[in-house]
């Protein structure tokens, strides 16, 4: 290269070096506004039901009733709902929905915060790892896990909001344009409401198990008999057991015995630790399919569903799993053992962006709709249409939270 040349190309460097292109600009826009740190970490156990019985005490009929094994006190399920309401210096605020009532919120006060105050909250991954790990000597799963997921869920909702997008697009857009959804109905007359809605989907929840022997059989055949004939031969019809049956040649009788009325899955019959058995049933039952996971926590405990073929589909719920840091990672895991991918609660917001982004995922299971639930759990539900649940547009999950309508529902 010649002096002449040398100078020619010094000189256009440093006229390109000067130019303001839009897309640095913008990108230098974006830098500052990532500058954002937690200011705040609040949580709230919450009531989603207007039927709720939270605080009753239970009536045992002896110290051998059944109902003592069945008992499952105040910290599980949707019973012990919490919303985690994390504040940042930007004025950006997320709601997270979790689970483990005020235990939960003793670990998210006593323990969490202090990872998380002064900290950028869109920095999900690293935080999730932060306060998974720290938690090994007492966490893992359980309790602790459903406290992380509300958590979780609430610097999600910071993300999407400070993108300016809703989650689903974060999580890489979705593979369908609606998603049909199952509801779980108790009684022929929320079976026909349902119907009159455009669902086409449907699971029992199954009362009788071991402890009521021959005539609880024969009134779980009776009753899905009766539901098939309401819902037709073209809809899917599903069932819950709760751990009920909690045996394997039980189980597998019941398959049989439930062969002539289609069943697509039967859900969680043993206990979640029953990895054995779990495994046998996939092995032997052809009939149907085994569904497990709602009480699973975390990739670790999927992993171990996994490693053991102990399920057809998984069902883990995102505000007890991990929150979508966790989620995520299981239904690629999922996908990546061509196994169906069903969250618990899919039909509300937070279960939602997954169900549209899996590949896995066919349908979501109802949350909210044709449910008495408060104020607080409609403003968790997806837009439905007809049978399906639709994308939400707004940023963040899409949820219609503020701050007053979590204290006015807050127990």
């Amino acid at each position: 290269m010649n002096r002449r040349q040398f100078i020619h190309d010094l000189a256009v460097a440093g006229a390109a070096s000067a130019i303001q292109i839009p897309g640095m600009l913008s990108a230098q826009k974006m830098g500052d506004k990532s500058k954002i740190k937690i200011v705040s970490v609040d949580v709230y156990p919450v009531k989603l039901w207007e039927r709720s019985d939270q605080g009753s005490l239970p009536e045992f009929e002896g110290d051998f009733d059944p109902n003592r094994w069945r008992y499952r006190g105040p910290f599980a399920q949707l019973a012990s709902a919490i919303v985690v309401v994390i504040k940042t210096d930007q004025g950006i605020t997320g709601y997270g929905l979790g689970a483990g009532g005020s235990v939960s919120r003793e670990i998210i006060h006593g323990h969490l915060r202090n990872l998380l105050v002064g900290t950028n909250p869109l920095n999900v991954e690293m935080l999730w790892d932060q306060m998974y790990t720290s938690s090994n000597a007492y966490g893992r799963r359980g309790v602790f896990v459903m406290a992380l997921s509300g958590v979780d869920n609430a610097l999600w909702d910071i993300l999407g909001k400070h993108a300016g997008q809703p989650v689903y697009r974060l999580l890489g857009g979705t593979t369908k344009e609606r998603i049909p959804t199952y509801q779980t109905v108790m009684n022929n007359t929320a079976t026909e409401a349902a119907l009159k809605m455009g669902v086409r989907h449907f699971k029992v929840p199954i009362k009788d198990g071991l402890f009521e022997g021959e005539e609880g059989k024969q009134r779980i055949v009776k009753r899905l008999e009766d539901m098939r004939k309401v819902i037709g031969p073209d809809s899917s019809l599903m069932i819950d057991c709760s751990s009920r049956w909690d045996n394997v040649d039980y189980t597998i009788e019941m398959a049989k015995r439930l062969e002539h009325v289609d069943l697509y899955w039967i859900e969680e019959p043993l206990s979640p630790d029953n990895l054995i058995g779990y495994a046998q049933l996939v092995r032997e039952v052809n009939s149907t399919k085994i569904a497990s996971g709602e009480h699973e926590y975390t990739r670790f405990g999927f992993a171990e569903l996994i490693r053991h073929n102990a399920a057809d589909i998984l069902q883990p719920d995102v505000s007890w799993c991990g929150g979508v840091t966790s989620l995520r990672k299981i239904g690629a895991m999922a996908a990546a053992h061509d196994l169906e991918f069903t969250p618990h609660r899919g039909g509300s917001l937070y279960g939602l962006p997954l169900c549209l982004s899996s590949t896995r995922c066919k349908w979501a299971e109802s949350f909210g709709t044709n449910d008495s639930g408060t104020e607080l759990m409609e403003a968790m539900t997806a837009p439905f249409e007809n049978g399906y649940y639709l994308p939400p547009e707004k940023p963040g999950f899409g949820t219609a939270l503020t701050e007053a309508m979590v204290k006015r529902n807050a127990i």
